[in-house]
């Protein structure tokens, strides 16, 4: 008696095309309530191709209690099986069609802060921006260092909790194992929804750099600067003056504007009015000889002309 009620509470085996179909309908009846689906879309055979889909991935499959289980949940997210996700702080929903539609919670621990302070305390002045943090664009260190099992932003299986609304009485069946996956296909399209899940923000990790920096700023604001004033007083040197500054090439904008008419005139307007005027001759100075040195000149004349008299007498 025990085993027909056990075996009346499974359903009869549902192929993959028929459950398909009623993943299909399911979406149809949705839109027509105005209600909106996401659905796991997976293309070929890998569930993740991108950085944090693979880590999510990889994470899972690092929980030996999970082993066993895991296959089926990936064949079921691969045929489209996963009708709707979503990522919530703390918490995924999910829709997974079997021989019925299951309904699939999914319930992760916030990332404690402390050691959260110490991700980012590590990884402080290694992270730039975050979108290549997104991307997985950070060294191998730093994104195994923010991806730890234990110590980082991935959870450990005593952190994750879960409940599905199959008969199924194993802790995780294929439909929750689906779900998990299907997170790990949602990380390849929103690797943001990571840092939602775990309730902590990415800003955090930049914001610890940028924190690290004002700090070294303000540290050196303190030292004294010295002036030009003190260092020649100092040293005893005389410092030039700073160097004018150089005038700006004129643009293409007024390069054309100059060659118009109207500019030209203002240009040779301007130029004449620069022009300077023509500078007077100046009249040199007459030399006033003083009269002793007037009389020794008419002495000195006098004797000239009486020589030259006295040289053509005797010529």
């Amino acid at each position: 008696m025990y085993d027909d009620y056990y075996f009346r509470a499974w359903k009869p085996h549902v192929t993959v095309a028929a459950r398909r179909q009623q993943a299909a309908r399911e979406i149809k009846k949705r839109l027509k309530k105005g209600q909106v689906s996401a659905p796991v879309v997976i293309e070929g055979r890998k569930i993740a191709t991108t950085f944090w889909g693979t880590a999510w991935c990889d994470n899972l499959e690092r929980y030996s209690d999970y082993a066993n289980r895991l296959p089926r949940g990936r064949s079921y997210a691969r045929n489209g099986s996963v009708i709707d996700l979503q990522i919530a702080p703390g918490v995924v929903t999910s829709l997974v069609s079997g021989s019925a539609l299951y309904d699939v919670r999914v319930t992760v621990v916030k990332v404690p802060v402390a050691r959260w302070k110490a991700v980012c305390a590590d990884c402080s002045g290694a992270i730039d921006s975050v979108i290549e943090l997104l991307q997985g664009r950070l060294s191998s260190a730093v994104m195994a260092r923010i991806c730890h099992d234990t110590t980082g932003l991935f959870p450990a299986p005593t952190e994750i909790a879960f409940s599905c609304s199959c008969p199924d009485w194993a802790g995780l069946c294929k439909h929750i194992a689906a779900t998990l996956y299907g997170i790990g296909a949602r990380l390849d399209e929103q690797p943001e929804l990571m840092f939602t899940l775990r309730q902590v923000e990415a800003k955090d990790l930049i914001a610890q750099a940028g924190a690290d920096l004002s700090k070294a700023k303000k540290g050196r604001s303190t030292t004294k600067v010295l002036t030009k004033g003190n260092l020649s007083e100092m040293f005893g040197i005389e410092l030039q003056p700073d160097a004018p500054a150089v005038a700006k090439r004129p643009t293409k904008r007024a390069k054309t504007a100059a060659r118009t008419p109207k500019a030209r005139v203002a240009t040779a307007t301007a130029a004449a009015a620069k022009k300077p005027t023509a500078r007077k001759k100046r009249k040199a100075p007459k030399v006033r000889i003083k009269p002793a040195n007037s009389e020794a000149m008419r002495r000195y004349w006098a004797t000239r002309k009486r020589q030259l008299a006295e040289t053509k007498s005797r010529g």
